[in-house]
């Protein structure tokens, strides 16, 4: 069976996404960058989202199998957010591993960070470092806010809203948890997301005293996953362009 690619972050909603379920997978960038009608209805607040992050990080902890504490997953995945600061912005962060053969991350806005199993499993620690910082990027930056945002407009969230009259944030049943958790983690980001998160997560390394090389070897086993034709953020651009970024960077040490 292939194994599943996507690095969302998405959440955090994402590095971003690849298909992880294709048929479900929509165009955050897109979507907020052609000023779509849809989007430009749903109105929320950062306690909102916060709020919103909350139930769906939750949701999605009860569909997997989390690693236990102390297990060899979460020592590591630990150990690399202390070395990452463990905040983005002054939002704490928690870290927790998915045990699946996935090959997946994302971050939500509320400080929620999922790694999976199976993208620990091909990754040094160094190339983990640059696919964290990433997803932070994604937080740090504002997308993964767009993304919720994005998500509850189009998932079955915002029709329970409306039902109840209008409140922004409705009790959300299993079910609409469910799909909007869904719509976030399989959420792409745009282009220009994708290369400000890659910059983030460099800047980031690099002012930590953290290998930068990493990152451009995390690219570079994507893409042979992938055949290169797209990354584990979003299908564009290419993982191999992002390494080739990503060294040009390192090159002239800025």
């Amino acid at each position: 069976m292939n194994k599943t690619i996507k690095f969302a972050a998405i959440v955090s909603a994402a590095f971003a996404t690849l298909a992880l379920r294709p048929a479900v997978a929509f165009d955050i960038g897109g979507l907020v960058g052609a000023g779509s009608k849809v989007v430009q209805a749903a109105t929320l607040s950062d306690a909102d989202i916060k709020q919103l992050s909350d139930k769906a990080c939750a949701q999605s902890d009860k569909q997997e199998k989390i690693a236990a504490a102390g297990s060899k997953y979460d020592v590591r995945v630990q150990k690399l957010g202390k070395q990452l600061g463990n905040n983005i912005n002054g939002q704490p962060v928690n870290y927790k591993v998915y045990i699946t053969s996935d090959v997946n991350a994302w971050a939500m806005g509320n400080g929620c960070i999922r790694v999976y199993s199976g993208l620990m499993d091909m990754m040094t620690d160094d190339e983990l470092l640059g696919v964290i910082g990433h997803e932070m990027g994604h937080v740090a930056l504002g997308h993964s806010k767009k993304a919720m945002q994005t998500a509850y407009t189009v998932s079955a969230a915002r029709d329970a809203a409306s039902a109840a009259g209008g409140a922004t944030v409705a009790a959300l049943n299993s079910s609409q948890l469910g799909d909007l958790t869904e719509k976030f983690v399989n959420a792409q980001f745009s282009q220009s997301q994708e290369s400000a998160a890659d910059d983030y997560s460099f800047d980031q390394l690099k002012a930590r005293g953290l290998p930068t090389q990493g990152l451009v070897t995390a690219f570079q086993k994507l893409a042979k996953l992938d055949g290169g034709k797209s990354s584990m953020m979003s299908s564009h651009p290419s993982s191999t362009k992002r390494a080739e970024h990503i060294q040009q960077r390192i090159a002239s040490n800025k």
